[in-house]
């Protein structure tokens, strides 16, 4: 208890610095074509009954993310394609676009921003609505470091000021607004279970954004 408590305590002050020295964002722009558009709006009306003619969000919800190995440049060259790979079968059978988020945070707390955080991304199942996802290079063996704690922190602040955001989440929390009116999947059967990106990376951002009073569940 005491080895959490001071591990708690320092990664408070290393907030509390980062502060005043802010992790940068870059832009780095995914390939948001007419098709890629043309497949969005589709998504969004066969998955969620959402008929637009863009296909922008509200956001509400902040779903975070990890990469499950790679690096900025592979995930980036991954999620630039408008089609989703052959191997992901599951998720093709849904729909062809492409799984992407809006935002990528490396493993020093670069902030990579993929596309405007109120245009429609797939990254989560039922919410992708209403959700920004924010990916972490990393993974279960490649736990994700205190820099991206305190980035995550950073951008999940600024995303608030910006928007009416209620909720943040892990990707693998998100069952829990299934039967919620947040939820708007329309195949009852579509879902997969996600451990990412993991209980301690969760408890450490939320600590650091206590303040804003976000909900993990509906």
């Amino acid at each position: 208890m005491k080895n959490l408590i001071y591990a708690l305590f320092i990664l408070v002050s290393c907030y509390t610095e980062a502060q005043t020295n802010e992790f940068k964002t870059i832009n780095k722009p995914i390939d948001y074509s007419k098709e890629r558009v043309r497949l969005s709006l589709e998504y969004l009306k066969d998955h969620y009954n959402i008929v637009q003619n863009t296909p922008a969000i509200s956001p509400k919800i902040i779903v975070l993310h990890y990469t499950a190995g790679g690096t900025v440049e592979t995930n980036y060259r991954y999620f630039n394609k408008t089609y989703l790979e052959s191997a992901r079968n599951v998720l093709k059978k849904q729909s062809t676009l492409n799984v992407s988020s809006q935002f990528i945070v490396d493993r020093d707390g670069t902030i990579y921003q993929l596309m405007e955080s109120d245009m429609f991304a797939r990254h989560t199942i039922g919410l992708n609505y209403c959700a920004i996802g924010i990916e972490n290079i990393g993974s279960k063996s490649q736990p994700l470091t205190e820099n991206q704690v305190l980035a995550n922190a950073q951008l999940v602040r600024q995303l608030t000021k910006k928007y009416k955001i209620e909720y943040l989440i892990g990707h693998s929390e998100y069952g829990v607004f299934r039967g919620s009116k947040l939820w708007k999947e329309t195949d009852p059967n579509y879902f997969t279970i996600k451990d990412d990106p993991g209980k301690d990376f969760m408890k450490k951002v939320r600590l650091l954004v206590t303040d804003l009073h976000l909900k993990d569940k509906p």
